[in-house]
């Protein structure tokens, strides 16, 4: 009895999968399709469950672009980065909070991120030392003028 019960139909596997990973964190329409693809639901079953949670409220693109742009920054990414990603997830627009941050702070961001992570100590003069913390704020996804400024902070 209870093996035919594991043989709901596609709509309500769709539904129930869609809400389970929504539960867990907030997902962007194409992430959510895509898992929903990997459980091997068809297109033509999970777009109306897709369409249904839009109009209800729990799924919004918008509302996944600030999460998960206020969470990357949070963690210390910068606005290449976050908007790659965010990219890769669907989103194709630039979130208002990336939009508000001018570069100054993000450069003031990327001087953080250096000070805690290798302090501010002068540089100039170690190509290698410099390289090497320049690398590591570029993978970060900070611009080449924020390295460049969070590199010639110094400790007062």
């Amino acid at each position: 009895m209870a093996k035919g019960k594991t043989q709901e139909d596609p709509q309500t596997r769709a539904r129930s999968a869609a809400l389970r990973l929504l539960a867990r964190r907030e997902h962007s329409r194409y992430e959510l399709a895509i898992k929903l693809r990997q459980r091997r639901l068809e297109p033509e079953v999970y777009e109306p469950v897709l369409d249904e949670f839009e109009a209800e409220g729990w799924l919004s693109d918008e509302r996944f672009a600030e999460v998960y742009t206020r969470q990357r920054v949070e963690l210390g990414y910068g606005p290449l980065r976050i908007l790659g990603e965010l990219q890769q997830r669907g989103i194709h627009w630039t979130p208002e909070q990336l939009v508000q941050t001018s570069t100054h702070q993000w450069a003031e961001r990327a001087e953080q991120l250096r000070a805690r992570r290798f302090g501010l100590a002068d540089i100039r003069d170690d190509r290698d030392e410099k390289g090497r913390q320049a690398r590591f704020l570029c993978r970060r996804g900070f611009t080449a003028e924020q390295v460049q400024r969070a590199l010639e902070a110094r400790e007062e």
